[in-house]
């Protein structure tokens, strides 16, 4: 790989984008460590995500997200998968931008439900009209990823290895930068 690869990579998007396994196989194949603050959360806690909603409220999960990533993002030489809400507050949008490389993996709605209607660990999921709750939540979020992400890469129907190629090609091509 090119020696203009950013030391940190850090993938957003919404929840079933594919930030998790495309994150593992990026990590892999650039010898990097990857992470899943979601997963970092939960080995820290003790318990699932949807319990710490359950305790306390997003807010809560929030701020421990935000520790996470300021934690997180001061290694070196990692790929981050962060939670699909990581973006919201300003402060984790500016530390995704100064410490990495920001890659956003678009999904459309209709995708995104596929992936994610029968999952029962996704807490902003329960016991909602799960379309629609998708689609509020890419209406809101989509302009907070588009405007972090350094690069954006559509998901779509592709398998994993397209997506991943087209990643590491746009990696390669970068010309060498001030960013970590």
């Amino acid at each position: 790989m090119g020696e203009h690869i950013p030391s940190n990579i850090f993938l957003i998007g919404l929840m079933g984008a594919g930030k998790t396994t495309v994150g593992k196989v990026i990590a892999k194949n650039l010898g990097k460590t990857f992470y899943d603050t979601d997963q970092v959360i939960e080995q820290r806690t003790g318990v699932k995500i949807p319990t710490i909603f359950e305790l306390e409220g997003e807010s809560g999960f929030r701020k421990r997200e935000t520790a996470m990533l300021e934690e997180l993002s001061e290694q070196q030489n990692i790929v981050l998968a962060t939670g699909g809400g990581a973006i919201i507050a300003p402060e984790n949008r500016a530390i995704l931008k100064q410490y990495g490389y920001v890659i956003y993996l678009r999904a459309n709605v209709n995708e995104l439900y596929l992936r994610t209607r029968n999952d029962k660990n996704r807490p902003l999921l329960q016991n909602v009209d799960v379309k629609a709750k998708l689609e509020q939540l890419f209406h809101a979020r989509n302009p907070l990823y588009t405007e972090t992400a350094d690069l954006i890469v559509d998901t779509g129907h592709q398998p994993v290895t397209v997506i991943i190629h087209k990643i590491e090609s746009a990696l390669n091509a970068l010309e060498p930068s001030c960013k970590p």
